[in-house]
Formats: structure tokens, C-alpha cells, sequence
């Protein structure tokens, strides 16, 4: 028989039976394939220092002439900060210039850009817990659907310092589907399943550069902290990218939103201040090329024909 006890808990325990679908959500569900690009982009970066002022500009090197971009940046700066105007951006006055810049309010809800990349600030599961990063990550994504109807949204993914606790290459693998996918963009991809945030997958292709690099896979790199610059003082930067990571982080952008080969693009550019970037060796940049493509196919929320093929069962 069962007791009093457990006969009072039953009608608790059936009243929270709603809230079992918020701590098991259901499958998000499958990105629509995308039409490949027929003619350059206009894109629009907001995010922080890991877009930069010259990862876009490497962008534009090696997408289709005519390419066109506008960011607005900050050191940091988390979905929030970006949307409400009462809150402040840190080095916002050092990080936005023209004619790079543009008010993300105005541009993301003109309706100008094909393409509209966003990210949130790390540690990413601060960015959710205290700053509401899934739902100011729908509004923005909201903002650019509402601004057109064929704007394609970008969730750029990212990555944790090198040094975190939990490992660098940890973090990056079991993140992905928990913080960045479900954590950030999941509440947006449920509400627009037919125009959801597809998939940048910088973190995944970061790790899988540095994998091979440390398996001497890549002429003149040899470790994960070779993809990173160095600070004023002279020590290891474990969080922002050096000319290599810019990249690394451009052919990613390239292949995702060109749904493209980046394989056989030039690997000689310019910062955007105008000098000569630090360039990988030919031999090495065409292995960091094919990478970037395995890596981007074997996504399948990429939004490309391939990489939905090769995300379904067998």
C-alpha cells in the first residue's frame, strides 16, 4: 500500500511532469539544405574580438569580388550588451571604425545583407545563466529574418581559452551541441525551423587544425598555441588568434556561407590596416584548406547539401 507520504508527493510530482521537456528538450530539428550563392555576399558580423577587424577583411580576400561586410565589435561584449542601448561595450570606440562599422540595430533590420553571423561572448555558460544569451540571440536572429525575407542567419561558434580547466580541446568537443546548439541557439532554431541559425563551426575546425599540427601533419605548425598570438608583454595569448587562427577563421566563414571549397584559395593576404598577414607555407595551407572542408562537411547543420547527406543514419 502506499503510504501518506508518498501519496501527498504524487500530486507534486505530476504538476512538475510539464517541466520534464525543458530538462530533456526534444531533437532540434534539421536544418533546411541552402541554395549555394550565385553571386558575392554582403554580410554582417556582430559579435566581439574573436571576429576582429581582421578576420572579415581576409573574408573578403577570398570570397567572389564584390563581397561586402559590416561588423559592430567589442572586447567581450555579450548578445545583450550589443542589443540594449543603456548598456555599455567595452572598446567600442577603439573597435568600431568606418567603413567597417555599422549600428547593428539599423543594419541587421535593413533588409541589406544576405548573410547575418553572430556570436556570444565566452565563457558561454555565463553568457546564458546571467545574460540571457537564448533569447537575445533569437531577437537578433528575428531582427534579420524580419528585416528579409531571404537573409540567412550564422551562428559563428567559437571557443574557451586555451588553459581552461576543463581542457581547450574538451571544452570545444562537448560544447557544441550542449551550449552553443541547444544552450544558445536551440530556443531560435525551435521557433524558425525553417529559417534557423546555421552553423559556423570555427571550434570544431580550430580543434581539428590543431590535432594534425601536433601530429606534424602541418609544415611550420606545430602546436594548438602556434594558432594564437602572443601578448603585448611577450607571453601566450590563450583566447585571441594570431594571423594564422584569422585565417583559419576566414576559409571556415568561406566555406560555410560560399558552401564552397576552400581548398586551392590563396593563402597570401593582407591585415586590414594593409600589411602583409603572416602566411602558412603552400604545402601547409592547402592541408589547413582540406581540413577546414572535412570539418565543415561532417557538420550537419552547415546548411550544405553534402553535409546533410553525410549526417543522415546509414
Amino acid at each position: 500500500m502506499m503510504s501518506r507520504r508518498a501519496l501527498f508527493a504524487l500530486p507534486a510530482l505530476l504538476a512538475l511532469w510539464p517541466l520534464a521537456r525543458w530538462w530533456h528538450p526534444s531533437p532540434l530539428p534539421a536544418v533546411p539544405v541552402l541554395t549555394p550563392p550565385q553571386h558575392a555576399l554582403r554580410v554582417f558580423h556582430l559579435g566581439h574580438s574573436l571576429v576582429g577587424p581582421d578576420m572579415p577583411h581576409m573574408l573578403a580576400q577570398l570570397a567572389p569580388q564584390g563581397h561586402r561586410f559590416n561588423s559592430q565589435l567589442g572586447s567581450g561584449t555579450n548578445l545583450k550588451q550589443h542589443w540594449e542601448p543603456d548598456l555599455a561595450i567595452l572598446d567600442f570606440e577603439t573597435t568600431n571604425h568606418p567603413p567597417a562599422y555599422r549600428d547593428a540595430r539599423e543594419a541587421i533590420g535593413s533588409g541589406d545583407y544576405n548573410a547575418v553571423v553572430l556570436t556570444e561572448m565566452v565563457e558561454l555558460r555565463d553568457a546564458i545563466r546571467y545574460f540571457d544569451g537564448a533569447a537575445y540571440f533569437h531577437r537578433w536572429a528575428q531582427l534579420a529574418r524580419d528585416g528579409a525575407p531571404t537573409t540567412r542567419v550564422y551562428l559563428y561558434e567559437t571557443w574557451h581559452p586555451l588553459d581552461d580547466p576543463a581542457g581547450w580541446e574538451t571544452r570545444i568537443a562537448e560544447d557544441l551541441d550542449t551550449l552553443w546548439l541547444e544552450g544558445l541557439s536551440g530556443q531560435d532554431s525551435r521557433a524558425a525551423p525553417e529559417r534557423p541559425a546555421y552553423l559556423i563551426p570555427v571550434g570544431q575546425v580550430m580543434a581539428a587544425v590543431a590535432r594534425a599540427a601536433e601530429a606534424g601533419e602541418i609544415e611550420g605548425l606545430m602546436a594548438r598555441e602556434d594558432l594564437f598570438a602572443q601578448t603585448p608583454e611577450g607571453t601566450q595569448d590563450t583566447i585571441h588568434f594570431n594571423d594564422f587562427g584569422a585565417y583559419i577563421v576566414a576559409l571556415t566563414h568561406y566555406a560555410v556561407l560560399y558552401q564552397r571549397s576552400p581548398v586551392g584559395l590563396p593563402h597570401r593576404l593582407n591585415l586590414a590596416d594593409g600589411s602583409a598577414a603572416n602566411s602558412l607555407l603552400p604545402n601547409a595551407a592547402q592541408r589547413v584548406q582540406q581540413i577546414v572542408w572535412d570539418t565543415v562537411l561532417a557538420q550537419p547543420r552547415t546548411g550544405l547539401a553534402e553535409a546533410a547527406s553525410a549526417g543522415e543514419p546509414t
